[in-house]
């Protein structure tokens, strides 16, 4: 059987599901005894039988009508008989359908830019007031405090970033192809990364104010650019209005008395007659919400709550702190909160996981997040550059190609670094970190005064770029959203999570770093048909990475020579008369230089 021809048509659209013509087609010159379109649904299979509608020119046709349930993906094939023998179609690639699940356009294979607030750039002309428990720097160049202080305090060192410094570089983000910033929190807090959340409703006064977020929405929108907001829902600090255990607010805090208003925030567990609090991963500054809590439900996302109040200041989207924290009714609730408030609204979950396979429904329901942080992927790429590890590479990319949802797929966080993780360029030029570890960027050495003092040699540098500039054209060519960690374009420095969050200055800068990023994000927005294009893997071996992206009639090969050795390039006919090709370093259609890449167009 060969020259199958699948079509499913939407018939009637539902806020519970779909109706859908189903069609097959297939050449043969045996009689079909029957056939079945297979739904796969989880753990449950569904089977159609399809009606025979005509035999003609050695072609048979086959129908089926179908409901199908809201869902991001189901999968399907189809099973027949012919002659007594059984045979099935199936492609685990394409044969996938989203039912009333779709991610916005804006959302989907754009460049990112993530920006770590209080480390990018100071805007306010105003002396940073005091606040009791933060230590001010008392200038833009001084080493930010790795580690605690004298009093046992991590994180409590301010620059001052705000928001209006972001709102003056809007040029200069836009000039590296941006057309998404994603704001890690931003709402008063403890500490510098604010993932301790003091009150939700008021921005940090070191980061501006709620009219600050609101001018750079503004201006972000007028230059075609989205905004992406952390949201920390799965708990708050302790030094918040909520929970108030050092009497900093005017309210009675959870941690004070079980009748505060806010008590039914926090989960809790009971230890004789005692009530204790759970922290997050035992740190007690992070007292852990209680997700089904339906007073903290209704406070995040009821009418009027907190998401509605953040997206009134103009923001388009949420990035989900540890949202696998969070239960799947409080995922949906944020979701149903997000839509209620844009309809194109957008929301991506720090995961770190395959998200198919922790039996969870917040990417499979179709009614909870649209996508994740790739943290399985970017592992496996820095491990095949790092490390030649051909096989995990491999894999991964077939995982996610067969199990994720199409939208899903090309809306990806795909990052250069995070504010997690060691910056890229340290990844690339050092031998810092444990191949045999959990992840491609888990240190050998995690003493502080080592990665305080640690720094690169220029050979270093110079032979990590090579490595660095072949991840990031890699990363441009595959599908999701392309995102850059502020400072990563001009090769900012930092070995380990504290030192990573330096602040970024604009004035010192890798100039051919930063215009090779300019180079291939222009590309990026360039191909439009990038943003939906199906991946196809080639060849991956320990020098030669090659695969294809394709829709419709557009198709391009791109080929990343990763070794110090010329490699001959056999391309597909289909190219060979192409006029239009993308290239890294020295490269041609038929020889791949060392470390370099050619991306090759075809004439359609």
């Amino acid at each position: 059987m060969h020259n199958n021809i699948c079509n499913i048509v939407l018939v009637d659209s539902f806020e519970n599901g779909n109706n859908y013509k189903v069609n097959i087609s297939t050449y043969d010159s045996g009689f079909i005894d029957n056939m079945y379109l297979v739904i796969l649904s989880g753990n449950e299979t569904l089977y159609f039988p399809m009606k025979h509608i005509k035999y003609e020119n050695n072609i048979n046709y086959f129908e089926t009508n179908i409901f199908l349930e809201t869902k991001a993906i189901y999968k399907y094939y189809f099973f027949y008989t012919m002659n007594n023998k059984e045979y099935f179609i199936k492609d685990d690639n394409k044969f996938k359908l989203s039912v009333n699940f779709s991610v916005p356009s804006w959302a989907k294979g754009k460049v990112m830019y993530q920006i770590f607030v209080d480390r990018y750039k100071r805007g306010s002309t105003l002396e940073l007031a005091f606040m009791k428990g933060r230590v001010i720097h008392n200038s833009w160049d001084e080493n930010v405090i790795t580690g605690p202080d004298k009093d046992g305090v991590w994180n409590n060192d301010f620059y001052g970033g705000d928001l209006k410094g972001i709102a003056s570089t809007l040029d200069y983000i836009k000039s590296l192809g941006v057309s998404i910033i994603y704001l890690t929190p931003i709402m008063r807090s403890q500490s510098n990364h604010r993932y301790d959340t003091s009150d939700y409703e008021n921005v940090d006064p070191y980061a501006g104010s709620n009219e600050d977020l609101k001018s750079l929405c503004d201006k972000a929108h007028e230059m075609g650019i989205k905004v992406i907001l952390d949201a920390v829902f799965n708990h708050t600090g302790n030094d918040s209005k909520y929970f108030n255990e050092y009497n900093t607010f005017n309210e009675l805090g959870a941690y004070q008395s079980i009748d505060s208003k806010y008590s039914s925030f926090y989960k809790k567990y009971y230890e004789g007659n005692e009530c204790k609090f759970n922290y997050w991963w035992g740190m007690k500054n992070l007292p852990v919400c209680d997700s089904n809590s339906k007073t903290w439900q209704e406070y995040i996302v009821g009418n009027g709550g907190i998401i509605d109040k953040w997206f009134n200041l103009g923001i388009d989207g949420l990035r989900l702190d540890v949202a696998d924290e969070l239960s799947d009714d409080m995922l949906e609730k944020i979701r149903v909160a997000v839509k209620r408030n844009k309809e194109d609204g957008f929301i991506i979950g720090e995961v770190w996981e395959n998200p198919m396979r922790m039996n969870r429904s917040y990417i499979e329901s179709g009614k909870s997040m649209d996508t994740v942080m790739n943290y399985s992927f970017i592992d496996a790429l820095i491990r095949y550059f790092k490390y030649d590890d051909v096989n995990k590479l491999s894999s991964i990319i077939d995982n996610i190609n067969k199990e994720y949802p199409k939208d899903t797929i090309n809306s990806l966080m795909n990052f250069t670094s995070t504010h997690d993780i060691s910056r890229a360029i340290n990844i690339f030029s050092s031998n810092e970190f444990n191949e045999y570890s959990k992840w491609a960027w888990d240190l050998k050495n995690n003493n502080l005064d080592y990665l305080r003092n640690f720094s690169l040699s220029k050979e270093k540098i110079e032979y990590g770029k090579k490595i660095y500039k072949l991840y990031i054209f890699s990363l441009i060519f595959m599908p999701g959203t392309f995102s850059i960690f502020y400072g990563d374009e001009v090769c900012q420095e930092g070995l380990g999570n504290l030192e990573n969050r330096k602040p970024f200055n604009l004035n010192i800068k890798d100039k051919e770093m930063l215009e090779y990023f300019r180079y291939v994000c222009n590309i990026r927005n360039k191909e439009k048909f990038l943003e939906e294009a199906d991946l196809n893997i080639l060849e991956i071996n320990k020098k030669l990475l090659m695969f294809e992206r394709s829709l419709l009639k557009e198709k391009m090969l791109v080929a990343i020579n990763k070794s110090d050795e010329e490699l001959s390039l056999d391309i597909p006919e289909d190219y060979k008369s192409s006029s239009k090709a993308y290239k890294l370093e020295k490269s041609s259609n038929s020889t791949l230089y060392p470390y370099s890449a050619l991306a090759i167009k075809n004439n359609g």
